[in-house]
């Protein structure tokens, strides 16, 4: 089966909105957790629109004293360094929280969401020096990565034990012609075909990016995928249902 990440920024941006400390990132990690979730993932940026050090350091805490068996994914640009704001640099919120997984990824401030993979034909020296430094604080190393073989085989040279493919044409093709369209069955064979590929090069594959409970009926069939994250559609559907009848949808999904 396929485990499921929760991702708790929104939770953390509807707080930020009014300011104190509710919607609470860390209840809503207790929630999921008794709701049946794997894991809990977040994704500190520098300029902290949702969630903060603070949350990373709460967060960590609490499962580490309270759940040692749940994962705790911390996402985020290895090469963020620390700023005035209080943001730390990414470095120093892995030595300090210890996370049982970091997903690198290449955003910046600049971007809304996370929209693309690792480039290896520039960043490749850069990437295997820090996945040894944070290995070291041991993290297992997940890099983003669209689904291009080149940049796959590239990644399985780097040292990083997984890759999370970045799932968000999948999402959009299956948004604009339907789950059962050719344009959805040509992108998740595509999908499948990179988690093949990972598989063999002796990488783990997870999963993230705009994925539902309706496009996870057709990704849930690639049995290469360990893991997926999923944040913005969850809490979304969490606010008709609540977070953990949310979650137990997603779980039955991922359980078919």
């Amino acid at each position: 089966m396929i485990e499921l990440s929760v991702n708790l920024n929104k939770i953390a941006l509807l707080r930020n909105s009014r300011g104190g400390d509710l919607p609470s990132v860390v209840d809503a990690a207790e929630t999921a957790i008794i709701a049946g979730a794997y894991g809990i993932t977040v994704h500190p940026r520098p300029d902290q629109r949702h969630v903060r050090p603070q949350d990373v350091m709460d967060l960590a805490r609490l499962l580490r004293t309270r759940h040692p068996g749940i994962e705790l994914n911390i996402e985020g640009n290895p090469f963020a360094a620390a700023r005035d704001d209080g943001y730390p640099g990414f470095d120093a919120l892995i030595e300090s929280a210890r996370p049982d997984q970091c997903t690198l990824v290449p955003d910046g401030d600049n971007q809304l969401t996370s929209d693309h993979g690792w480039d290896f034909s520039g960043d490749a020296m850069r990437l295997t020096e820090v996945i040894r430094r944070y290995q070291s604080h041991g993290a297992r190393v997940c890099l983003f990565m669209d689904p291009d073989p080149a940049q796959i085989e590239r990644a399985a040279g780097s040292g990083a034990q997984r890759i999370e493919l970045y799932t968000g044409p999948f999402a959009e093709s299956v948004r604009d012609y339907g789950v059962d369209s050719e344009a959805a069955t040509t992108s998740f064979q595509t999908y499948a075909r990179a988690a093949r590929l990972a598989t063999a090069l002796g990488l783990g594959v997870n999963a993230g990016h705009d994925l539902d409970l309706v496009n996870l009926t057709l990704f849930r069939r690639i049995s290469e995928v360990l893991e997926v994250s999923i944040g913005h559609a969850l809490i979304g559907d969490a606010l008709r249902v609540g977070l953990t009848a949310a979650i137990a949808a997603y779980l039955r999904v991922l359980r078919s």
